[in-house]
Parts: structure tokens; C-alpha cells; sequence
């Protein structure tokens, strides 16, 4: 039987592509893989949204795969059960895991934090005006910002914010409605909470960062992080320096385009003032310096923040536990 020379040819192309078939299975079999534990209407959804639409995972050498979560805390549950391999969380929830026996660590995410907020017309202009007012707070008695200001009052301006005013807490969109209505002096919300108030005749009196700061950091500090397991990045490493490079690639892009805001803009739920306020706020809290500034940073602060807040806080640890920034990107 003889072959012809189309057969021939036929032959050759087949086994061409058979090996660029093998050769693609073999690569996507080497790729790494991440799943991402994430508040479905969080602002952490925008970076991801950014990242997974620019393929910044696929040009770093894996997989990203998002898992929207309801709560914060069923977010923490599932990455410790190993169910996903990354969160958000602060350090000191990291902190505090790994003083009880946990090996999880952080890459800082954001700087972002929140402010005391009142309206442009209130006659507050500084903390020592804040002295007896009724003052709405979000995230808590235990929330870092709210103690940071605590400290910042006691240490500064001579009075105990806690005993010497009203402090309503409630959840983020219930006290920025009582500050529209004009049922609160001032308030101290979330970041992108603050943001829209700012939009919307509000202005800032002093933010975290700026209480931080006074209290003897050099720098702005990231409030949170991206959060895995040492293990999962051990065994996964190129996976994890991938991501955080996807990570920078995304925020890199939303620092400088104001066109992939608009992009983003229905799934922020905001447009015009509102829209241009959460990206230049956003954008200032983008991690500028090294991850070891931030950790030594993190650990001044742990201390006044582990004296205020107490063992609720920060359980039985003085100090904040070594590894909580990952050491791979802490150096």
C-alpha cells in the first residue's frame, strides 16, 4: 500500500497538533490554582473584578477563581477549614490566629481606612471639639480606627472620648443615614462609607491614618491584607508571588485609569461625585512603601492597641506574633 504525499502531509499535522495539544494540557496542568474568599458587594470585589477582567492571573502563571461570601466571618471560617486559599482579613485577626497555633499570614492589601466625619457647616473642626458630643461609631467598640482615637484623645487632648461623649454604634449604612439626617455630630465609618458622606457634603475632622500617624507610625499602614495559610504558600509558592503580582497589576491599573472606573461603576453602585470620591480615596490607599515598613509599623501599634483593647482584642499576646506579614514579601 502505498501513501500518498497528502496523506503524508495529513499524518505530519496531526501529530503537529496532537503535541501542541499535549503540550497545552501539560502547561494548564502546571498552572496554579487559587480560590478567593470574597464579600460579593465588598470593595475588595473591585481589584478582583479588575484583575480577573484584565486576566492579570492568567499573566502571572495561574488560576484565579472568585467565591462570593455573605459575611466576613464565614470567609475567615472557610480559608481556615482550607475550603478557599486567600481572604481579606487585618493583621491583627492574623496576629491573633497565629498566637493560637494557626500558621496564617498577610501581603498588605490597603491603607484605606476610616475617618471622623461631620457635615461642612458643623461647627466641629478638630478632635478637642469633639469633646461631649454624640458621635455615631461603625465596626464596634474592638474596631482599630476606633481605638487608635481613643488613644489619640487621651494621650493628646486630655479627655476620655468613651466617658466624655454619646457613642452610638451601629451598622455602616444606619449611622451615615444618621449623619445625612442630622441625628449625629459626627461619625466614624469605613472607608468607602466616608467617601460617599464626602461626596455628599460631608468632611473629614481626622482619619485613622492621621491618629496613627501622631501615635508614632511612619507611614500610612495597611488595615488589611490578603490572608493564606504559610502551608498553602510553601507548597504553592510561584502561585502566591503570581497573585501578588496580579494584585499590584490591578491596582496599578486603577491608579492610572479613570476609564476603568466607569467600568466598575455599576458594580460600585455609583456614578458622578460619588464615583470620582471612591476612586481618589481608593487610590490613596494603595500600599506604597515596602511590606517590612508596614510590619514594623503594625507592631507599634499592636501595643497601644493590645493596652485599649485587652485580651477581647488581641487575646493573651503583648505583641504582635512574627510571621503575621508574609516573610517572602517582608524582607
Amino acid at each position: 500500500m502505498t501513501i500518498s504525499r497528502r496523506d503524508t502531509l495529513a499524518m505530519m499535522a496531526a501529530g503537529t497538533a496532537a503535541a501542541v495539544f499535549a503540550r497545552g494540557c501539560r502547561a494548564y496542568a502546571s498552572a496554579g490554582k487559587a480560590r478567593i474568599g470574597a464579600l460579593k458587594f465588598g470593595t475588595v470585589s473591585w481589584e478582583l473584578d479588575a484583575l480577573k477582567h484584565h486576566r492579570f492571573d492568567a499573566a502571572n502563571g495561574f488560576d484565579l477563581e472568585v467565591v462570593n461570601f455573605a459575611g466576613e466571618d464565614a470567609t475567615n471560617v472557610a480559608m481556615l477549614a482550607g475550603e478557599i486559599d486567600i481572604i481579606v482579613s487585618d493583621w491583627l485577626w492574623v496576629s491573633r490566629q497565629r498566637t493560637e497555633g494557626s500558621d496564617v499570614t498577610l501581603i498588605p492589601y490597603s491603607t484605606a481606612v476610616g475617618a471622623i466625619m461631620v457635615k461642612q457647616e458643623s461647627p466641629i473642626k478638630s478632635v478637642p471639639d469633639l469633646k461631649a458630643r454624640k458621635i455615631g461609631v461603625t465596626g464596634g467598640p474592638l474596631d482599630k480606627s476606633w481605638l487608635l482615637i481613643q488613644a489619640l484623645t487621651k494621650r493628646d487632648h486630655g479627655f476620655d472620648i468613651v466617658v466624655e461623649n454619646e457613642i452610638v454604634f451601629g451598622a455602616p449604612p444606619l449611622i451615615s443615614e444618621k449623619a445625612m439626617q442630622g441625628e449625629l455630630d459626627a461619625v466614624l465609618n469605613f472607608w468607602h462609607f466616608c467617601a460617599r458622606l464626602e461626596a455628599n457634603g460631608f468632611r473629614r475632622v481626622i482619619s485613622a491614618n492621621d491618629a496613627a500617624r501622631a501615635l508614632g507610625a511612619t507611614g500610612d499602614v495597611s488595615a488589611l491584607g490578603y490572608v493564606f495559610h504559610d502551608k498553602w504558600a510553601a507548597e504553592n509558592h510561584e502561585t502566591a508571588l503570581g497573585f501578588a503580582k496580579a494584585s499590584a497589576a490591578a491596582k496599578d491599573l486603577l491608579a492610572k485609569s479613570d476609564e476603568e472606573w466607569l467600568r466598575l461603576a455599576p458594580l460600585m453602585k455609583a456614578e458622578g461625585k460619588e464615583l470620582e470620591v471612591l476612586r481618589d480615596r481608593y487610590r490613596e490607599g494603595i500600599p506604597r512603601r515596602g511590606a517590612a515598613e508596614e510590619q514594623a509599623d503594625a507592631a507599634k501599634l499592636y501595643g497601644i492597641l493590645a493596652e485599649i483593647g485587652g485580651e477581647k482584642l488581641v487575646g493573651s499576646a503583648t505583641e504582635m506574633a512574627p510571621g503575621t506579614f508574609w516573610p517572602d514579601l517582608a524582607k
